[in-house]
């Protein structure tokens, strides 16, 4: 089976979860208060269904186009626009019938769900997966660090000891991750020669190192190899051959990948100057970087012992309280993902579909299956508070309003609201897939 294939039915699962999960979380309170429910589809039915069937006064489908789902309730302005059904008298079944409050709870129960479904997951992958991390000297060869990190005292081939004092053996998240999301005061860093510094770090850290393009910011080091040169490739055009081991760039000799990144990445010059060695001989050639500085070579680690995990185990009652730890930092961390979002760069990496798919691996992994599905529930919990009309946050908006305030909004101020909301999720959903697009033909 391709990878395209396995990530592309990874991601199909995940999302039919997921969706069926959220729509259960506002079919359930709905059927409570006893509010008709006229449909539960997973996916979209425009024009046709692949399934449907009708039970009771509810029918239950599958659409054709997978990109979510839906409950509609009965008397409740959403994306049908069934207009028609709310210029008819109020009915005691429907959903603008009921109090505030209930229809708030109606409201708040998918991405309710979504959390929840998130701590699970947590919980039950540290019960039968446990942990991994690793220690100081779990990097063999040290981390190879960005210019952005050396500006601050980092060194190329520092051992990490700690982070914001907590030592690295109980950090159980990648070292970027914590980096870029965390509050990171100061590192604790053992240099190549013996000496131990603690590094301190400026509060907008991960916003410097995004907007210099240096991540990841530490990087096991490991000796490698080139495996393949990407066809009409910078490197293929400058003579580069699969056999040929790099030893220096620009002038620097090399001996780890992350040497070797570090002078593509810092290059100041238009072409970078490589040294090669071929059949005993030692070759100088010229490549000119594209715009995203690639020059289009696949590379093989030599040193499969580089890096050195160690698995964490958890008993029930253990990974109960880390569940719900790993949930709660794992929400903190998205949110913090939203001030690189609204930049510029940040923009332009936003993702759609195919960006989702690309975070499952290309062999099946249980493990990081679950993990992802838990990942995409809080994302899809998170971006279903956005105060966004047709969003579940947009009702919530308004419910808030009406509560407070004790006025609810006009049905045709409701209608023109959801027409903006859905208008602008289209826009959104555009320009992620289309940022997919443009990658696939660009990069």
């Amino acid at each position: 089976m391709s990878v395209f294939l396995i990530k592309g039915a990874q991601l199909l699962l995940s999302l039919s979860i997921l969706v069926v999960l959220h729509e259960l979380g506002h079919f359930i309170p709905a059927k409570i208060f006893k509010t008709r429910v006229e449909k539960f589809y997973l996916f979209f039915d425009v024009k046709f269904s692949l399934f449907k069937k009708k039970i009771g006064e509810t029918v239950y489908g599958i659409g054709w186009l997978p990109l979510g789902g839906y409950v509609k309730i009965s008397g409740m302005i959403d994306e049908s626009m069934d207009t028609q059904q709310m210029a008819q008298e109020p009915q005691p079944w429907e959903f603008r019938s009921k109090p505030a409050w209930q229809r708030l709870i109606i409201m708040l129960g998918g991405v309710t769900v979504n959390f929840i479904l998130a701590i699970v997951l947590f919980i039950i992958m540290l019960a039968v997966w446990g942990n991994n991390y690793t220690t100081k000297d779990g990097a063999k060869y040290g981390y190879g660090v960005t210019k952005t990190l050396e500006n601050y005292g980092f060194q190329q081939g520092d051992k990490i000891i700690s982070i914001n004092d907590e030592p690295l053996e109980e950090i159980t998240i990648p070292i970027n991750k914590y980096l870029m999301f965390r509050d990171v005061d100061n590192v604790k860093v053992e240099h190549l020669n013996g000496t131990i510094e603690e590094i301190k770090l400026p509060e907008d850290i991960g916003t410097q190192l995004f907007e210099a393009g240096d991540l990841p910011a530490l990087e096991p080091r490991s000796p490698f190899q080139l495996d393949s040169i990407v066809e009409g490739s910078p490197a293929a055009n400058a003579g580069l051959l699969p056999k040929d081991k790099i030893v220096a760039i620009n002038g620097e000799p090399i001996t780890y990948f992350s040497d070797f990144t570090y002078g593509v990445k810092n290059n100041v010059k238009k072409d970078i100057a490589l040294q090669v060695e071929r059949n005993n001989e030692k070759l100088n050639l010229v490549i000119t970087p594209d715009e995203d500085k690639l020059i289009g070579i696949v590379t093989t680690k030599t040193d499969s012992t580089y890096i050195k995990y160690y698995e964490k185990e958890y008993t029930f009652s253990e990974s109960i309280s880390g569940g719900l730890s790993q949930a709660f930092w794992e929400i903190k961390d998205y949110l913090a993902q939203f001030k690189y979002i609204f930049t510029k760069k940040g923009a332009s990496q936003i993702g759609g579909f195919a960006a989702i798919g690309n975070m499952f691996p290309p062999v099946w992994n249980w493990q990081a299956f679950w993990y992802l599905t838990a990942f995409l529930s809080i994302m899809l919990g998170v971006l279903n508070l956005l105060p966004i009309p047709a969003l579940d946050g947009g009702h919530v908006m308004f419910l808030l309003y009406e509560m407070v305030s004790g006025r609810k909004p006009g049905d045709k101020f409701m209608e023109y609201a959801q027409m903006v909301g859905f208008f602008i999720l289209i826009a959104l959903v555009l320009f992620a897939n289309g940022n997919d697009i443009y990658k696939a033909i660009f990069e």
